[in-house]
């Protein structure tokens, strides 16, 4: 069974920069791909960054601010977010795509607020 568990959200001005943790347990392969969501009140949950073997792609609305990275050794993907916005409030989400279905954590709040 693959868990994911994320971590580093929290309260931060405009401005600011948060690194988000997805430590995930269970057997997974570098080559999967592995990837961030969010979900703001009110709002359908959208796509924000995925990592594969063949590289990074992001999202038009984060893409120059945010950077998505993963520590095999350590099955840990993060995702740092500098020049946060209030628009960027939402809840993270990672996930992983294996072959047979994807696995979700359970997410993080991340406010941007002053």
């Amino acid at each position: 069974q693959v868990q994911l568990v994320e971590s580093g959200g929290g309260l931060v001005q405009p401005g600011g920069s948060l690194r988000l943790s997805c430590a995930v347990s269970g057997t997974i392969f570098s080559t999967w791909p592995m990837g961030w969501s969010r979900q703001a009140p009110g709002k359908q949950r959208e796509w924000v960054a995925t990592i594969t073997s063949d590289g990074t792609n992001y999202a038009d609305s984060v893409k120059g601010r945010f950077t998505i990275s993963r520590d095999n050794a350590k099955n840990t993907v993060y995702l740092q977010m500098n020049s946060l916005k209030p628009e960027d409030t939402a809840a993270y989400y990672c996930n992983v795509q294996t072959p047979v279905k994807a696995y979700w954590g359970q997410g993080i709040q991340v406010t941007v607020s002053s």
